[in-house]
């Protein structure tokens, strides 16, 4: 797809809360157009909330979040954040009676004017955006009727469709099968190599390690390690993250981590 205004952000020193609870310190993070950056670490360790901070969908309560062309995300309006940046959510409403076409419609939202006119190139945009993931042919198909796999695509080409410079997606390949996870992550490389600044949460870090250009390790809310995934992931940095201990090989297209082995107790003989 063609990214109209290929933009960048830089987060600086964002501190992110819950209350009087703070989820987020002082994380200073940069998405570039064309890369990959990926944000890991154990449960609990704001990987989410910072993605929503980037969004400003989650204000921060400390630090500055702001765009390539200087404009800062907490002085934007809604329709304006919704042209320079587009976010894949862990969840999503169960849109009943709609079809996919309708649904992957909504990202053009702001680009349309309060009575949905002034989007003369929308019809194409939406035909492109369910092409790059491979929901054409289920273009009149209910969304309520589809596959966790296939909603997710939808749910993915609506961000597409938005036609942003920066996609940021929250574990988007959690409680998919192995098949629908290798095409999600084809989509999102795909995107970063058309020139999209891509920033993704994910778990599994050989996924991470495969896809990213870019990691950021975060752990009880503050970001302990920046860099390439050699750099990031070694086996003495994920074995205190995780506090457990984890080998890191390093194979054709990527890393191999694994959690060491269980040492299993002996079998212990009955008498008969």
């Amino acid at each position: 797809m063609t990214i109209t205004h290929p933009l960048a952000l830089r987060a600086t020193d964002v501190s992110m809360a819950y209350g009087r609870d703070r989820i987020v310190h002082d994380a200073s993070i940069a998405l570039t157009p064309g890369c990959v950056t990926a944000l890991v670490g154990p449960n609990g360790s704001g990987k989410s909330t910072l993605l929503r901070g980037l969004t400003a969908l989650h204000r921060p309560s400390g630090g500055s979040v702001v765009f390539a062309d200087g404009a800062d995300a907490s002085g934007l309006g809604e329709r304006e954040l919704a042209r320079r940046i587009a976010l894949l959510a862990q969840s999503h409403p169960e849109p009943s009676g709609v079809s996919v076409r309708e649904v992957v419609a909504y990202g053009r939202f702001a680009h349309r004017g309060r009575f949905r006119t002034g989007d003369p190139n929308g019809a194409d945009v939406i035909d492109r955006a369910m092409a790059a993931t491979g929901i054409a042919d289920l273009t009149d198909q209910p969304v309520s009727q589809l596959s966790g796999g296939q909603r997710q695509r939808v749910w993915l080409a609506t961000c597409l469709a938005q036609q942003t410079g920066i996609v940021l997606l929250d574990e988007p390949t959690t409680f998919l099968d192995v098949r629908y996870q290798r095409e999600i992550l084809e989509i999102v490389r795909d995107l970063a190599d058309d020139g999209v600044a891509v920033g993704i949460v994910l778990h599994d870090l050989e996924q991470a390690a495969e896809i990213a250009d870019e990691v950021v390790l975060l752990v009880h809310g503050r970001i302990v390690a920046t860099g390439t995934p050699e750099q990031v992931f070694t086996p003495e940095r994920l074995t205190a993250a995780y506090e457990v201990p984890i080998d890191v090989e390093p194979v054709e297209d990527g890393l191999r981590i694994r959690p060491q082995r269980l040492r299993r107790r002996p079998a212990v003989s009955r008498a008969a």
